[in-house]
């Protein structure tokens, strides 16, 4: 009997898919060259270029982290500022890694309601100051794609974001750590979601998505290559044996896994956000609802894991992963409507 899956904590939580376990032990067989010169990380890259197509430099990194201070790096000056909303992931839960990549770049915040940066607002901010010596100055716009809170931005919003960053000098970053999330959301492929509309280089998440211990920078712009190399090199993310990760980044993507995966994830979003009480959106695999404390406690004597104490009090947020399946989220609403009662 399969055991019920109780944790909304994080899509981190979920373990590995098949396919990338095999592919790590196919890749353990005989020996290879080191250092990303091996002939399955050329084959990964060869991969990424004809999924996004697109002539595309893939860096392989065992962090999200990693993957947003590098790239970062590489599109900003030390003198330089990331405008990004108050809840993009590198402002509030990178614990100043950008600023450590970038060797003190300045993070400016751009708000805008539902996570995602007002245009208008935007406008305003990759003007001022410019050419002040006293002040930093704009250098990349950062966007998170699937948002913190869960939102996802459409590709109109994307394109108009990104042309008012490219018309200003800035350049376009994308934090992708639920990239696949965001792209079955819409419907959309990988190109129209990145280059056809301005993003130079994007931060590639595979981790949350069935992978064990890699993501990627993939840089749609030859010009960034050298720096993003020697970067990659510097930051301790140039590994030994990087045909581990390129055969869990190639795993990912034959056959379309990252993107089953994703739906997978997405879909069990929207069956939980379907069963809850009070009304809850699921644009991706991200949903924030509120629950009475007293319910959110007998949850969690029940075994059930989630965020509940880094909002206001009553605000939950839960994350499914490719992991959850249809009798898990059952099981958890089937919770909520038993203890609902009991604790009012």
């Amino acid at each position: 009997m399969e055991t019920v899956l109780r944790s909304y904590l994080s899509d981190n939580t979920a373990g590995a898919s098949t396919e990338i376990l095999d592919a790590v032990v196919r890749a353990a067989d005989g020996l290879a060259a080191p250092y990303g010169n091996d002939g399955l990380s050329k084959e990964m890259t060869e991969q990424f270029g004809a999924v996004f197509e697109h002539a595309v430099d893939v860096f392989p990194v065992t962090t999200g982290s990693a993957a947003n201070g590098l790239a970062l790096a590489a599109l900003t000056p030390p003198w330089g500022s990331i405008l990004c909303h108050p809840d993009g992931h590198i402002t509030t839960d990178e614990a100043g890694a950008p600023e450590f990549f970038t060797d003190g770049a300045k993070i400016t915040l751009v708000d805008g309601p539902g996570s995602k940066i007002d245009p208008e607002l935007l406008r305003a901010a990759v003007g001022r100051r410019r050419g002040d010596v006293h002040s930093v100055q704009p250098a990349v716009l950062s966007l998170t794609q699937v948002t913190e809170t869960g939102s996802v931005y459409t590709l109109d919003e994307l394109r108009e974001l990104s042309a008012i960053a490219h018309g200003a000098g800035l350049r376009v970053h994308m934090d992708g750590a639920r990239f696949a999330n965001a792209l079955v959301a819409l419907g959309v492929t990988p190109a129209e979601l990145t280059w056809r509309l301005g993003v130079d280089v994007l931060s590639f998440g595979a981790t949350k998505n069935g992978a064990m211990t890699a993501d990627a920078i993939v840089s749609f712009d030859p010009g960034l290559r050298t720096e993003l190399a020697y970067r990659h090199k510097r930051g301790g993310q140039l590994t030994a044996k990087m045909r581990f990760q390129s055969a869990q980044l190639a795993a990912y993507l034959r056959d379309d896994l990252w993107l089953r995966n994703a739906r997978q994830a997405n879909a069990m979003a929207r069956r939980l956000a379907d069963g809850l009480p009070e009304r809850a959106d699921a644009a991706a695999n991200i949903l924030f609802c509120r629950f009475p404390v007293e319910l959110s406690r007998a949850l969690k004597e029940r075994g059930f894991a989630f965020y509940d104490d880094r909002w206001e009090p009553g605000t939950v947020r839960l994350v499914t992963s490719f992991a959850h399946r249809t009798e898990d989220i059952d099981a958890f609403l089937t919770a909520v409507h038993e203890l609902a009662p009991v604790v009012a």
